[in-house]
């Protein structure tokens, strides 16, 4: 396994994680062995989310004897602060954890959530008293909408942006002034939805991949391509779709990953025209 600084801190993450939706409605046997087997293959970067149907339930008992080795991020997608501080204790408690490493905004999907956010009263005041506590030690966001991204970054120091940071939409222009942005400000990136392919098509067979609200790639070429444009941006880690088996393949890519050539770049800039962004630019 590959790992890269987070930012500017001394902390280093495998350049993939898992999310924590791999072990969303798994059995705890099953849930345990799928976390014991990515901590054994090197990954020390967990992402979950209470949005995740029950994977803070599942996760949590799989990490027990694994926390203090890991990197564990979470998410809210409340929009008070007394919302958001209330359902980061409920996830700490689901999680069998006394802090996170990392707590973020979660899925923040316009300017106007975004100024919810930071309003008086907002969310991000958790996230700053929380820090203050020692509930986490570093604050972030994940973001669908570009103009939000930029938004917050320009308004408050965070120390990472969760952004989709896929071949098709950057090359549409959704995710070029974001990494941006984020390096002029010295956010460290993280990436969401490297191995998608498209938005469902009508009559789609959904039966290729479990727990995706998109279509991902499922050819191994074209999925290992995909991941490793991503992770040839200046990224610190890319979170894989939460299919089991995408996750494994994935697993596989980043054992031997190597950053996409000249004539593999050109080439991915004619795949990019051939399908449908998941995000546009004015999203």
């Amino acid at each position: 396994m590959h790992y890269r600084p987070y930012g500017s801190t001394d902390v280093k993450l495998s350049i993939i994680a898992m999310g924590g939706i791999v072990v969303m409605g798994a059995e705890q046997e099953e849930a345990n062995r799928r976390t014991r087997e990515a901590f054994d293959r090197g990954i020390n970067y967990f992402d979950v989310a209470p949005s995740y149907g029950n994977a803070e339930e599942k996760l949590g008992p799989a990490l027990v004897g694994l926390r203090d080795q890991v990197f564990l991020a979470c998410k809210t997608t409340n929009r008070t602060k007394e919302e958001a501080a209330r359902e980061m204790r409920e996830s700490l408690r689901r999680l069998r954890t006394d802090r996170f490493d990392l707590f973020q905004l979660h899925a923040v999907s316009s300017v106007e959530e975004a100024e919810a956010c930071l309003a008086p009263g907002g969310a991000l005041e958790a996230l700053v008293e929380a820090r203050t506590a020692g509930l986490t030690r570093f604050l972030g966001f994940s973001a669908h909408s570009a103009e939000a991204a930029l938004r917050l970054m320009d308004a408050f120091a965070f120390d990472s942006i969760l952004f989709p940071f896929n071949y098709t939409t950057f090359h549409s222009g959704f995710g070029p002034q974001v990494l941006a942005k984020a390096q002029e400000k010295g956010v460290a990136r993280l990436a969401l939805k490297a191995m998608a392919r498209r938005p469902w098509q009508e009559g789609a067979d959904r039966s290729i991949a479990q727990n995706t609200w998109y279509e991902p790639h499922t050819d191994p070429a074209e999925a290992e391509l995909a991941l490793r444009w991503t992770l040839s941006l200046p990224i610190t880690a890319a979170i894989p779709p939460g299919d089991p088996n995408l996750f494994r393949m994935a697993m596989d890519f980043a054992d031997r990953f190597t950053p996409v050539s000249a004539e593999e770049a050109a080439r991915i800039v004619e795949k990019s025209r051939q399908n449908q962004p998941l995000f546009s630019a004015a999203a």
